[in-house]
């Protein structure tokens, strides 16, 4: 009888044989870059089959029907090839993503962006490590190389250090980086990216439309507290469980620790967060009276055509750029 209540107990749940099939089928799945070449064929071979079939929908732009055109022809394929770099060039968000990501990978890679990151979860106790990790991952996508490079392994170093299992941690937090990169409480990089999307999607409709690059942040700040909750729940309910049979094959002598901040690194991150502070609160003063220079015409502060909105690109790259560099010198990594 006890043999057959311990069989019954090792068979898998209907959660674990369901997370087995996935975890099945993803690790069969190419490489990214080999699915982009895929869908690209996929896209050639239904244009072709499609091109001969009549639509009943009208492009609201033309007032046409809507119409597939063929990319195999030669015609098609000739203009695939000559329109390549404009394709590349005129991409929407290119050149407010590169404006703004300069500044915030001064940030970056002189270490302040790091060093906040390492500051929270020093400080973050032990009952909310889980919803923490997964919110400075979330934050993380400010710096687009911070989240991969430093907080998913960081990830690891915590939980192990908190007597938890490293994998977990390091799953969580690459939940957080990967699977939450539009979500994000703070405007960055991400954000021109998503504009650009959105006008276009917006444009399908009304062609004059124009939205401010803020335009998806409600709906990303909501999705941020969605992913947090949401992952608290999957990693200690569903993963971390699911990892108490699989030991840690590692010695643990080896294995890393989260360095400590030091004293100067400290003093440079809290004088370079208090120039940001006092940039966001000097730019809040500008922008507060009503016949401010930032404001439209009509006095709003969010419509397109206010100086503000249009300014946000390059507000995140002065705003990154020059805490960055305050704390890259007094750090001494500059």
């Amino acid at each position: 009888m006890s043999s057959e209540t311990a069989a019954a107990n090792s068979k898998p749940r209907l959660i674990d044989r369901f997370l087995n099939a996935i975890e099945l089928i993803g690790n069969k799945l190419p490489d990214p870059a080999v699915l982009f070449v895929i869908s690209l064929f996929l896209v050639w071979g239904l244009s072709g089959l499609m091109s001969g079939m009549a639509f009943s929908e009208i492009d609201p732009r033309s007032g046409d029907p809507i119409r597939v055109t063929n990319l195999l022809t030669g015609q098609g394929m000739a203009a695939f090839l000559a329109g390549m770099v404009q394709t590349f060039t005129a991409f929407p968000p290119l050149g407010v993503v590169l404006v703004a990501m300069l500044g915030i990978g001064v940030a970056e890679h002189g270490g302040y962006i790091n060093a906040g990151l390492r500051i929270v979860l020093g400080v973050t106790p032990k009952a909310l490590l889980t919803p923490m990790l997964i919110l400075v991952a979330i934050v993380s996508h400010t710096a687009t190389d911070a989240g991969y490079v430093l907080v998913i392994p960081i990830g690891g170093v915590i939980y192990y250090a908190a007597g938890r299992h490293p994998l977990a941690g390091i799953a969580a937090a690459f939940a957080g980086v990967s699977g939450g990169f539009s979500a994000n409480f703070i405007p960055s990089g991400v954000d021109p990216l998503l504009q650009g999307f959105t006008q276009g999607a917006a444009q399908l409709i009304d062609p004059a439309i124009l939205v401010n690059p803020l335009c998806n942040w409600f709906f990303t700040s909501a999705s941020s507290i969605l992913i947090v909750l949401v992952g608290w729940y999957l990693t200690d309910r569903v993963v971390e469980p699911r990892l108490q049979a699989t030991k840690v094959d590692a010695d643990p002598g080896d294995m890393p620790e989260m360095r400590e901040i030091d004293h100067r690194e400290r003093l440079a991150f809290w004088a370079a967060s208090g120039v940001m502070a006092a940039g966001i609160a000097f730019l809040w003063f500008a922008a507060a009276p009503p016949t401010s220079p930032l404001r439209s015409p009509d006095g709003e502060l969010a419509a397109f055509s206010a100086p503000l909105m249009q300014s946000i690109v390059p507000l995140i790259f002065l705003l990154f750029m020059i805490p960055g560099t305050v704390y890259g010198y007094m750090a001494g990594t500059f």
